[in-house]
């Protein structure tokens, strides 16, 4: 299941992150990669209060982040998106706090969950990954022995090739 995500609204949720800090959205998009990959999701992500010009759609990953312009609302945006999928909504996890956007996820047959209980999924996810089996593991040393390198020289020196020639 994909996710459509109100981002100033789950921003306050995640620990480290900050409404007032001026790279809140990247920091969250950043996150969301991470999540993404791990649980291997896609994610549309809305930021209210695009700045003039800048109100667009743009790709991080598995990650779109649609920037509203000023005068119009991430839950406004979101609405219209579930508008738009019709009966593929089904297939779509809304995440908001906001009563009204949560109305009109389960409406459109959307799954619903808080800003809170996805912040716990993200981090979740992300300590999973941290801890798993590849997390703090030294590399395998692959690299051959003198003796080994030796003994595989030898054992093909003395084998023909499918041509009929020599190593």
């Amino acid at each position: 299941m994909a996710y459509l995500v109100d981002g100033h609204n789950l921003i306050p949720k995640i620990p480290g992150l900050s409404l007032r800090a001026l790279d809140d959205e990247m920091q969250l998009i950043e996150l969301l990669q991470e999540f993404c990959r791990v649980r291997r999701k896609k994610v549309e992500l809305f930021f209210d209060n695009a700045p003039p010009g800048q109100a667009r759609a743009r790709q991080y990953g598995w990650v779109m982040a649609r920037f509203i312009r000023q005068g119009s609302s991430a839950d406004q945006a979101i609405r219209t998106r579930l508008a738009a999928l019709g009966p593929a909504a089904r297939n779509w996890t809304v995440v908001s706090s906001d009563q009204a956007v949560q109305a009109a996820a389960r409406s459109s047959g959307a799954v619903v969950i808080s800003s809170d209980e996805f912040a716990r999924q993200v981090q979740q996810a992300l300590q999973q990954a941290a801890s798993g089996p590849a997390a703090g593991k030294k590399p395998v040393d692959t690299a051959l022995k003198p003796e080994e390198v030796e003994a595989w020289l030898k054992f093909f020196q003395d084998k023909p090739d499918r041509d009929g020639g020599q190593f």
